[in-house]
């Protein structure tokens, strides 16, 4: 599950862990990956169920950037790589726009 997911993030420098939830009271299942440079302070929550074949269905996705409170929430796996490829590329344009006048002083 995820696949592409963790090869983006490998392919980027984050650092990922992941954890497996499964709650007793609800039907579905819930996989949280936290991931980040430094700290692990950012989480994609996955809740997912089972067909009746025995595959998988991702129900939800939670993006949780920074330790966000309220998650953006994605259907599929390609609009939440989409969203982390605009959102990360900005981010690090403006990390390189601080360094640069860092080090113009």
């Amino acid at each position: 599950m995820l696949s592409r997911t963790k090869e983006f993030l490998r392919q980027h420098n984050y650092r990922y862990e992941k954890s497996y939830i499964r709650p007793l009271m609800a039907p579905e299942s819930v996989y949280v990956f936290k991931f980040g440079r430094d700290s692990l302070n950012n989480r994609v929550i996955i809740r997912y169920g089972h067909t009746w074949t025995g595959r998988q269905r991702i129900n939800e996705i939670d993006l949780r950037l920074h330790k966000q409170k309220h998650p953006r929430v994605f259907q599929n796996e390609a609009d939440m790589l989409d969203y982390l490829e605009t959102h990360l590329a900005q981010r690090e344009q403006r990390n390189a726009g601080h360094t640069t006048d860092a080090k113009k002083v």
